[in-house]
């Protein structure tokens, strides 16, 4: 992997190194920007969350070998609940600095992670902050961490509609934020959070990617059959995404061993290659990549009809 960076290089074993020089792709000049929102508590909701992060395919490259891998970087703004850093194996971890600025924790050399957790003397430490201090963590995230050329900044929200959400809708106003990713579980109880959500995107201009529906169903290792865990009593996200005119990304089934590898810091896919669960996770994945793409074409043709304007006139 080392001969596919096109920056400096960290020394010795240390795994908080500083990523590529520069906030954007070369070819594109942008890097699509996602929000993990959710109505689940944190546990849950990021048993959703690191595997897209941590399991993004690659990308396809004009040179015969190796291709080149999709280079994410994983903000976790979650301030008083910073659980990122133990499910992505990277506990006991800290940040350090660069000449550029903080260097991000890295998984693997496209992964990339930065999380007040990393910040803490103990993972057991109590984040006590009112929203002014909070804002100030966030805004200090997006301003000082060097991420380098990255392809995905994915950021990992609390739940709810609160400071956290608005801060970083309001500093990334200017970056063209490709838009949320929402989380929810089968049951009505979750659903009525989540609807506050998707009005909360609405009122601040921010694009819905689509609804995850996490711990949908439970499908037997053995015989196959589903069993429904937490019954969508109400119609579920489904039902839900078909009113409000919003896309169901996928459903991801429950699974013993999400909770287990979130527990280890281990990749999900890559110790259960064959669980359903694994499938939705790709399929998630994919239509998340699709979506970005598309939205990416659409605005350098924006882009493009406007320098065109500019030099006829």
């Amino acid at each position: 992997m080392a001969e596919l960076a096109d920056g400096p290089r960290p020394q010795g074993e240390e795994r908080g190194r500083a990523g590529w020089a520069g906030w954007c792709r070369c070819r594109r000049c942008s890097s699509s920007r996602c929000l993990l929102q959710s109505a689940q508590g944190a546990a849950a909701r990021r048993r959703a969350g690191p595997p897209p992060a941590r399991d993004a395919p690659t990308r396809g490259s004009a040179r015969p070998a190796p291709p080149l891998r999709t280079r994410v970087a994983l903000l976790d703004i979650d301030i008083c609940g910073p659980s990122i850093p133990r499910m992505m194996g990277l506990d006991g971890e800290q940040v350090h600095q660069s000449g550029s600025g903080w260097s991000p924790v890295y998984v693997e050399e496209n992964l990339g992670v930065m999380s007040v957790g990393f910040l803490l003397s103990s993972p057991d430490d109590a984040v006590i902050w009112r929203g002014p201090k909070k804002n100030g963590l966030i805004k200090q995230f997006l301003r000082d961490v060097d991420w380098g050329e990255v392809d995905y900044l994915i950021i990992d929200t609390p739940p709810g509609t609160s400071d956290e959400h608005l801060s970083i809708v309001q500093y990334l106003g200017a970056a063209h934020v490709a838009g949320a990713v929402i989380v929810t579980t089968p049951q009505e109880v979750s659903l009525q959070d989540v609807r506050k959500e998707i009005n909360f995107c609405h009122k601040v201009k921010l694009p819905i990617i689509g609804v995850v529906e996490n711990m949908s169903g439970f499908i037997c290792p053995k015989c196959k059959n589903e069993s429904q865990i937490f019954p969508p009593t109400t119609g579920g996200a489904e039902k839900m995404c078909q009113n409000l005119n919003v896309s169901l990304l996928g459903k991801v089934p429950l699974d013993p061993q999400i909770g287990k590898s979130c527990d280890k810091g281990q990749s999900f896919l890559s110790e259960a290659p064959d669980s359903p669960a694994t499938s939705s996770y790709r399929n998630i994945i994919q239509r998340i990549q699709e979506y970005c793409d598309q939205r990416n074409f659409q605005e350098e043709k924006i882009i493009y009809e406007r320098n065109k304007n500019v030099v006829h006139v």
